[in-house]
């Protein structure tokens, strides 16, 4: 069996519904040879939003959603790598990376890797309020970290997220997309959830920023 027809077990943690049709269309195709499986807890998010902080109960849960990931096997092997795809949860899932023997990624590190190179101005698009703030401090430490000052401009699409529950897509691109707009002047545009990939081409006739996705990133980063 060659290298590029070896499947790899990936595990992808979600708490938002919404995020794994995008994470397996990334998967599907930039990495098809990869067996991908869905570990998925929606009380997270709402959890998470209610506590207004990640706590250690919240911390002990996605711990505990890696051990799980990775005693699963079966005909395509050992879990060989986990992909957390919500947003909000970045200091515990930094956590389970200190911990844990394969590659565990953030769901944003990869999409900010690139905007870095970009240049110091970042626009950030988000959805779900609770994550604002999370995403921020860590695309700031990741730029003090390549000794880089930058500005983060974030958005939030309001009432993007519910509609999309409800089914509408095409309204959560369209508010998207006007929050995108706002960020004039900004080097790179991210937007910050699995969930936005799909109002990608949206955010793109509004903007004229290169515009990142998380998913497609990540799925790079990960192979």
């Amino acid at each position: 069996m060659s290298s590029t027809d070896r499947r790899f077990r990936i595990a992808l943690i979600h708490a938002l519904n919404e995020s794994v049709e995008p994470a397996h269309a990334a998967f599907a195709e930039h990495w098809p040879q990869a067996y991908c499986f869905d570990l998925l807890d929606t009380s997270l998010a709402v959890d998470r939003a209610d506590r207004g902080s990640l706590d250690p109960h919240i911390h002990r849960r996605i711990h505990e959603l890696a051990d799980y990931a990775r005693a699963s096997s079966g005909r395509h092997g050992q879990t060989s790598g986990i992909l957390y795809t919500c947003s909000a949860f970045g200091p515990a899932i930094d956590a389970v990376k200190q911990n844990c023997p394969i590659p565990v990624l953030r769901p944003n590190e990869a999409a900010f890797e690139k905007a870095l190179e970009y240049g110091t101005r970042i626009g950030l698009v988000v959805t779900f309020e609770p994550s604002a703030a999370a995403l921020e401090n860590e695309l700031l430490e990741m730029a003090a970290e390549r000794g880089k000052t930058i500005e983060v401009h974030t958005v939030i699409a309001e009432n993007a997220l519910p509609a999309l529950k409800r089914g509408d897509g095409e309204s959560h691109d369209r508010l998207a997309a006007q929050a995108a707009a706002g960020l004039a002047g900004v080097d790179a545009i991210v937007l910050g959830q699995f969930s936005l990939a799909r109002a990608k081409a949206a955010v793109e006739s509004s903007c004229t920023a290169p515009v990142l996705t998380t998913p497609l990133s990540a799925v790079e980063a990960l192979r």
